[in-house]
């Protein structure tokens, strides 16, 4: 049941953003009665990190599942698919970054954020064997997240070049 919620709250998060949304339209969103949504996020602090979670999980999932063991294909099929992300979840920048600035004195939110940055660049490092460069991979992968909505497709080619520059300078 709580998986069904936290789905229905990221998307009605993701399309309305954190203020808009009323306590109704979230219910509506998850699929439950107002009763069940309440017990299992009894407020709407516990409705966005419920939300926010499920989007951790999916990112990661989306980004780094079954990628090729070749470590140069792997960091472009990372940067591949933050970019496949971004144009079908989003395309107006990071949801976590977004929430946090919806509710900054948030420290639950606050700690969401860093884990999830500090696990996407940790999981990068990993996938593309690059593990003492996870600073340098977090930040193509943020520039690449806030670049594509205004470049698109050349961000992606972009990111991957850079990408590849850090690999070929033996970081």
């Amino acid at each position: 049941m709580m998986h069904k919620i936290s789905e229905g709250l990221e998307r009605a998060f993701a399309l309305r953003g954190f203020a808009e949304p009323s306590v109704e339209d979230l219910r509506d969103a998850a699929g439950v009665s107002l009763r069940t949504l309440y017990k299992y996020t009894p407020s709407r602090a516990d409705m966005v990190l419920a939300a926010m979670e499920n989007r951790h999980q999916r990112y990661l999932s989306r980004l780094f599942d079954a990628l090729p063991q070749d470590h140069d294909k792997a960091l472009d099929a990372v940067l591949s698919r933050v970019g496949n992300w971004m144009e079908t979840e989003t395309s107006h920048g990071c949801l976590f970054h977004a929430a946090v600035a919806a509710d900054p004195g948030s420290k639950p939110l606050r700690a969401l954020l860093e884990s999830h940055k500090a696990e996407v660049a940790s999981k990068a490092a990993a996938a593309t064997d690059l593990q003492h460069a996870d600073t340098a991979l977090l930040l193509i992968i943020e520039g690449l997240t806030q670049t594509w909505p205004l470049r698109g497709d050349a961000a992606i080619e972009a990111a991957k070049r850079l990408g590849q520059a850090l690999r070929s300078q033996g970081v």
